[in-house]
């Protein structure tokens, strides 16, 4: 019980749960609940299957196409300074034109890289290596969907958060939620340089 929970509180602060409300938030502002809990059902669908997938396979997709951590984390980074650049500009209290424009980033960047970023992926692939046990691998694997499920639930209900943090409220999370988002992808391109460069 104590490794499950372990595993679960891992897990679950990995994926910072606070600052993927708050971008889902921002990146869904001006839709209809209904769509807004439509995207989130998608999302953590995403992150499941990206999950279970890292999980099992992650080393061996990794090693098949020679892909690193460090490569990971410089295209992971870049992608989100864009993400960062773009959430910056635009005013995420105005009415979305189309609906399918905010849909299509269900998966990225909203599944990967910021909820299932190069921390999580690391964590997923350790823990992959070290569950050499049908229990273990057990424990570990209905820990990790019930942490996501906890994201998920959160992301669902994000439209009663909107509703308490307000429009103000909103503006003000999603510009420093880009600060912090481009503050961290460029965390991630320069630890990915220095780790491939052997600094």
């Amino acid at each position: 019980m104590s490794f499950f929970i372990s595993i679960y509180i891992k897990f679950f602060f990995i994926m910072t749960p606070f600052f993927v409300v708050s971008m889902f938030l921002s990146m869904t502002s001006g839709l209809q609940d209904l769509h807004r809990k439509k995207i989130a059902l998608k999302v953590t669908l995403a992150i499941i299957i990206t999950s279970l997938i890292l999980l099992f396979f992650g080393q061996y997709i990794f090693d098949l196409f020679g892909i690193t951590l460090d490569a990971f984390k410089i295209g992971a980074g870049s992608i989100l300074f864009l993400t960062a650049v773009d959430l910056m500009q635009k005013d995420v209290n105005e009415k979305v034109d189309c609906e399918t424009d905010i849909s299509k980033h269900a998966i990225v960047p909203l599944a990967i890289p910021i909820t299932v970023g190069p921390g999580t992926i690391g964590a997923l692939l350790v823990m992959g290596g070290e569950m050499n046990t049908f229990k273990l691998i057990s424990i570990g694997s209905l820990a990790l969907l019930c942490a996501i499920l906890s994201v998920g639930v959160m992301l669902y209900l994000s439209s009663s958060i909107k509703k308490i943090v307000g429009s103000t409220g909103l503006l003000v999370m999603s510009k420093i939620t880009a600060l912090i988002l481009s503050a961290l992808s460029a965390q991630l391109i320069f630890s990915g340089i220095k780790s491939f460069l052997g600094l």
